[in-house]
Parts: C-alpha cells; sequence; structure tokens
C-alpha cells in the first residue's frame, strides 16, 4: 500500500522513491531515480529528472522542472513556472551526455513565480528570490535577491519577512551581521 498520492493522469517511473504524504498533482512525470520526500506537494505539470534530491516538505508550484543535477533540500518553495537550468554551454549539435552542473537550493529557500536558477549555484537558507529575477551566481543564507540579473536588496527572517537594519523580526526571530553575512543570534 503506497502512503502517498499520484494524481492518474501522472506518471512515475520504476526506480523513483517518494516520501510519505506527498502528493503529485495532474500531468507530472518523475523520472527514474528520483528521490521525493515525505510531505512535499507537486502542482500540476511539474517534471523531475532522473536522479534527482528533493528533500521533505518541499512544495513545487505549476509548470516547474527540476532537471538532473538540481537538488532541493528540506521546506524548499518553487514559484509557479520558475526554471532550472543545468548546462551551462548547451547546444543541440553537442550534448553534454549525462556531465550536468549542480545547483543546490538550501533548506527553507523560496523561488518566485517565473524566476530562472542559472545551473553551477547554491541558493542559500531561508534565502528569497523575487519573482522575475535571474540567479547568475551563488546566494547567501537569507539574501532577499531581486532584478536581471539578481542583486541582493535586502535580509529576510526565516519566516519570510523582510528585516530592517535591527535584524530583527516581529517573529521574534533575531539575527546579527557577521562580516558580509547573516546569521542568527543565540
Amino acid at each position: 500500500m503506497q502512503d502517498y498520492f499520484v494524481h492518474e493522469s501522472s506518471y512515475v517511473d520504476d526506480g523513483v522513491t517518494i516520501g510519505a504524504g506527498t502528493k503529485i498533482w495532474h500531468f507530472c512525470h518523475i523520472q527514474q531515480g528520483a528521490v521525493i520526500g515525505r510531505n512535499c506537494s507537486l502542482g500540476q505539470n511539474v517534471n523531475v529528472a532522473n536522479n534527482v534530491r528533493i528533500g521533505d516538505g518541499v512544495r513545487i508550484q505549476n509548470n516547474v522542472s527540476i532537471y538532473e543535477g538540481v537538488e532541493l533540500e528540506d521546506h524548499v518553495f518553487c514559484g509557479p513556472s520558475c526554471v532550472f537550468t543545468n548546462v551551462s554551454t548547451p547546444r543541440a549539435h553537442f550534448p553534454v551526455h549525462g556531465a550536468y552542473v549542480r545547483t543546490r537550493v538550501r533548506e527553507g529557500a523560496s523561488l518566485g513565480a517565473n524566476c530562472t536558477i542559472v545551473c553551477g549555484h547554491t541558493v542559500g537558507r531561508a534565502a528569497m528570490i523575487a519573482a522575475g529575477a535571474v540567479v547568475t551566481r551563488d546566494v547567501k543564507d537569507y539574501a532577499l535577491m531581486a532584478g536581471v540579473p539578481a542583486r541582493q536588496i535586502g535580509w529576510v527572517c526565516e519566516c519570510g519577512r523582510r528585516l530592517d537594519g535591527s535584524y530583527a523580526c516581529a517573529c521574534g526571530r533575531k539575527y546579527r551581521l557577521v562580516g558580509e553575512n547573516l546569521e542568527k543570534a543565540e
């Protein structure tokens, strides 16, 4: 008996692992070797490529393709139609034959609708990428990124609220700036 849900219009290849409580909605394709954690939600028309790793509690909205080489840690949010790449110099005539560039989205990060994450970069813990932004370099933990190319425009709390210069959030969490990085205050 399976302890997850897959809509009848979706395809799950052999050799896939899906965690308890996960829901895979209409017209999805989960390819061989993919591992999806517990309590995830995959919206309509999501493609999870071969050997992709997705953590627990991940929310992937409609029309997102998670290509081989991309890893989503626990509690990542992927907004509608956000885009990942996995080849630095794609050419139809010169296929890479499995040599994909690694991209990592760290725990609790949120990727806005229609943003693009160019391969080979890490999006930091609890970072927030604005809708339509194009990430072309690594993103720090708790960074708020916007624009094309994406630039840091501030900091965010784990709860998602933008932080002011005191680095204290209305939710009660407190942070401190250490060098150029934001860290949780003890």
